[in-house]
């Protein structure tokens, strides 16, 4: 059961537990799973986690760690995507788990509880409609049982979860909120450090104190600033390049990087492109006698054009140069977020004076009314090709902690 700030059970068909990183979020919605379920034996119950990955790697041990200290023992289904709870021989239930990312695969059950996971991860509109897909789905009707929904989630900025529960929640809404500072027992003692060290300053008040914050105000890449994190910088004869590259027929953008003591320097760019063969021929031009290793956007490894049979980094590859990327690109939110954080740590600098167009874009790429990074302004293309090999070699990866260790 979900509490409130004066340790009373938030009674309410819709609760929503708010907290930073660490917080013990998903554990306290497991318990008022299994409560409900050991109060009212084998009723179906659903989870809706925002990807098939993490309700694999979040909520299966999570939930296990939880059903254990209750002593019920669990029979993970993954292949039919649900979880049986047991208590000895006693059958006590069925968690029914699904994704949110697409909401009208949302379908075809009755439940009458629900445990929704880090919706605020996705964006406001697509949150709206997994919800009220999940609203749909507590159709079972037993005798003295109230249907409802446990939300658990991280503050993602002023979305879904802010709109629901805190700007006017509407009568059967409640919410309480808890910063990892409450959870700091049973966490190690060097998570929260980290934390600190993790993330840039506003996203601290969010993911460490769990409070709703303006995430998408101001520029995009409000960290950089032209004097602070100038260079003077130049590339050498014969000095390894690394280049951060986006795909746009006829707008294509590089940025090229050297390496140096303090830090990655982005001395040099490549704007407005024809396409992949112009680039290549453009970097062959441009740095003969050095060897490139490419940060592409990952959607690069799809066919480059209609009809073509080499896509744009199979293009790259067989022009010689080495290529980092992975399958799919990550999340631009993650992209931003390490940009922003390697200027404050002074770990990347721009020699705005050979890359005109990199500072205008850094300074000046603002948000959309959807909170995304604006791409009407054309300023995208140049700060893509930036954050690529940033968000590669730099990504700013949340602090873990094994399951065990957590509790509440």
């Amino acid at each position: 059961m979900f509490l409130n700030a004066n340790g009373n059970g938030l009674d309410t068909k819709f609760r929503a537990y708010v907290a930073g990183f660490g917080g013990g979020k998903t554990f306290v919605g497991c318990l008022d799973l299994l409560l409900f379920m050991g109060m009212h034996p084998s009723l179906v119950q659903g989870y809706f986690g925002p990807t098939y990955p993490s309700i694999r790697d979040v909520f299966y041990p999570t939930f296990s760690e939880a059903a254990e200290m209750l002593g019920f023992r669990v029979a993970i289904r993954e292949a039919n995507k649900e979880v049986h709870v047991y208590r000895g021989r006693a059958f006590y239930g069925t968690v029914i788990c699904r994704s949110m990312e697409r909401a009208e695969a949302i379908v075809g059950f009755k439940i009458a509880r629900a445990l929704v996971d880090e919706i605020d991860t996705l964006k406001t509109e697509k949150a709206q409609a997994a919800w009220n897909k999940i609203i749909a789905r507590l159709r079972l009707q037993v005798p003295g049982v109230v249907n409802g929904i446990g939300v658990t989630t991280t503050p993602e900025g002023f979305r879904f979860v802010y709109r629901a529960f805190a700007d006017n929640p509407k009568r059967d809404y409640s919410m309480v909120q808890a910063s990892t500072y409450e959870n700091a027992w049973s966490l190690p003692p060097d998570y929260i450090p980290s934390l600190l060290d993790t993330y840039p300053q506003e996203l601290i008040s969010a993911y460490l104190e769990g409070q709703f914050v303006n995430l998408t105000s101001g520029t995009v890449y409000r960290s950089y600033n032209r004097a602070a994190n100038d260079s003077t910088e130049e590339i050498r004869a014969g000095e390894p390049l690394r280049v951060g590259m986006d795909f746009n027929v006829g707008n294509m953008a590089a940025s090229v990087f050297v390496d140096r003591e303090d830090g990655w320097h982005c001395v040099d760019e490549i704007k407005r492109g024809i396409d992949t063969p112009a680039m290549i021929e453009t970097l062959a031009e441009r740095y003969d006698g050095h060897v490139l290793t490419i940060y592409p956007d990952a959607s690069g490894k799809n066919a480059s054009s209609k009809g073509a049979s080499v896509s744009d980094i199979g293009l790259l590859r067989k022009a010689g140069h080495k290529i980092r990327a992975k399958d799919s690109n990550p999340r631009v939110r993650d992209r931003v977020l390490a940009v922003n954080k390697a200027f404050e740590r002074k770990a990347i600098w721009v020699n705005a004076r050979r890359c005109p167009e990199t500072a205008k874009c850094l300074e000046q790429q603002a948000y959309d009314d959807n909170g995304e990074p604006d791409k009407s302004s054309g300023l995208d293309h140049q700060n893509d090709a930036f954050g690529y090999p940033v968000a590669f070699e730099m990504p700013v990866v949340k602090p873990t902690f094994r399951s065990s260790e957590l509790r509440i």
